[in-house]
């Protein structure tokens, strides 16, 4: 078992050859260079961290934000081996179908391919996130508890899975999970405490040359490698390409001014709605997470695809959240509702809702550089955030449609709590799904990267992660990057026959 070299020990002015460099060592990276294991290539890992938080190194994620409201960007990400499977909560969902198609009514929606083309990759990406066997909606044959009766309509109960790794721990971090199995792969070399600062193009533009990699006590040596797949996140990928802009003044395949916009995050509003169900009765599995055949899944109020695609709503998850209260108005009203609809409410009970929501794609929600420098010389970010009104709007059609279904089933009622901006903003939360930021389109003026994630005008370079999602769904997005991840392997392999 070979152990990691630490990038601070590499003599500077080293020049360091490689077939395939990736860089980044989160869940991206590491999938890719365990997917690569006995290639007849050789690989390199670059990660920024080593196997250990460290404040200095968190540090370089640093930037400003002007817009609305947002996470600060050295809290929204973890900068050493593992990434940011070291604080993700293991919720897993494949993309829905309607997800990857062109809406007419969503401007810049459209994938360059269906989710036929992904399937083939979940079962790889479900054993490397651990989230067990592929059940999902399959799981409402197995149930023993009915889900709550909805009337026929939009919105129906949908389900996630989550991580959990062989020592029962939730979920899966994948640096320390994985640590060791890196060190078994013969053909790969992982460096920690390895800065990538720039990409340095060849005259043409037309191919990387080499990487610049830097490290924090000051030591600076270069990458050559035939292949180069930049794994390190929707804000860290833009700077990179953004701040490699000594051959091309735009920066790195920046050429349509496209790197850094159509940034996205999941918004998650709390107490969105109150719900009420007539006779009391809420499976478990929508409060909390629940065993079934060994994986750990729970339920969630979403938009049907059907619907989604012939009316103007994005997609959603809403989640019941916890048991509630009503005041004296509420409780009158749902005893009135309840006998006009001539059902009990005497054991009625409430529960409070929660969501995460998907915003539409806006190529004004964006990064770019700032004037400031870290530590390594790099320029930092500024983040534009908006969110649009649209996006709280469509989520609101989506309640009041399952609002319509309770009643029509005579279960329950709903209450819409949030109308107004303010309210949606006040309190709101963040799913750290970091998206969009280097879109993938068949057209090089439409998306940074092609349908395979290689750059439109740089041969030899890809792009892996969510930040090549042209839109975003409401699923959280680990396990279809993984996917995207597996795909990508597959291809890379056959760029070296």
């Amino acid at each position: 078992m070979s152990a990691f070299i630490d990038a601070r020990a590499v003599p500077s002015g080293q020049a360091v050859e490689t077939d395939l460099a990736i860089v980044g060592g989160g869940p991206v990276g590491i999938s890719l260079a365990l997917l690569l294991a006995g290639a007849h290539f050789r690989v390199m890992l670059l990660e920024s961290g080593a196997l250990e938080f460290d404040e200095k190194t968190q540090d370089l994620y640093k930037g400003t934000l002007a817009g609305d409201a947002y996470l600060p960007l050295e809290a929204s990400r973890l900068r050493y081996l593992g990434g940011s499977s070291n604080h993700w909560g293991g919720w897993s969902r494949p993309l829905d179908e309607a997800d990857f198609e062109k809406r007419e009514w969503l401007p810049h929606s459209g994938w360059p391919f269906s989710r036929k083309t992904l399937m083939p990759y979940f079962a790889r990406a479900q054993a490397l996130c651990e989230t067990g066997s592929y059940l999902y909606d399959g799981v409402k044959r197995q149930l023993t508890e009915p889900e709550i009766a909805l009337g026929e309509g939009g919105i129906d109960t949908r389900w996630f899975q989550f991580s959990k790794t062989k020592n029962d721990v939730l979920p899966t971090h994948f640096g320390e999970r994985y640590a060791n199995d890196l060190k078994r792969i013969g053909n790969l070399r992982v460096y920690v405490n390895a800065n990538v600062t720039r990409l340095r193009l060849a005259r043409d533009g037309n191919r990387l040359k080499t990487i610049k990699v830097a490290t924090l006590n000051g030591k600076r040596f270069t990458v050559k490698s035939k292949f180069v797949v930049l794994a390190t996140g929707g804000i860290e990928v833009p700077r990179l390409m953004l701040a490699s802009n000594d051959v091309k003044r735009c920066g790195v395949g920046n050429e349509n001014d496209l790197v850094g916009r159509f940034f996205a995050d999941h918004p998650c509003p709390r107490d969105v709605g109150t719900l009420v169900i007539f006779d009391g009765r809420m499976p478990g599995y929508y409060l909390g997470t629940v065993p079934v055949r060994g994986t750990v899944m729970r339920a969630s109020f979403t938009p049907r695809e059907d619907y989604r695609l012939k009316h103007p709503v994005m997609g959603s998850q809403t989640t019941v959240e916890y048991r509630d209260e009503l005041d004296a108005i509420g409780k009158a009203a749902v005893a009135a509702t309840a006998s006009a609809l001539g059902v009990a409410s005497s054991h009625a009970a409430v529960f409070a809702l929660g969501c995460g929501l998907e915003p539409a794609p806006d190529p004004d929600r964006r990064l770019t550089l700032d004037h400031a420098r870290d530590a390594l010389g790099m320029p930092r970010l500024k983040l534009s955030m908006r969110i649009n009104d649209a996006d709280f709007a469509h989520y609101r059609k989506s309640l009041a449609e399952l609002g319509r279904q309770l009643l029509a089933a005579r279960v329950g009622m709903l209450r819409l709590n949030l109308k107004e901006r303010g309210q949606w903003l006040e309190g709101l939360d963040w799913g750290n799904h970091h998206m969009g930021s280097t879109r993938m389109h068949v057209d090089p003026k439409q998306g940074v990267v092609d349908a395979t994630g290689k750059v439109h005008s740089v041969d030899n370079l890809y792009i892996a992660g969510s930040s090549v999602f042209p839109t975003y769904g409401a699923s959280n997005p680990t396990i279809n990057l993984i996917a995207l991840t597996v795909r990508l392997a597959e291809h890379l392999k056959g760029l070296f026959k």
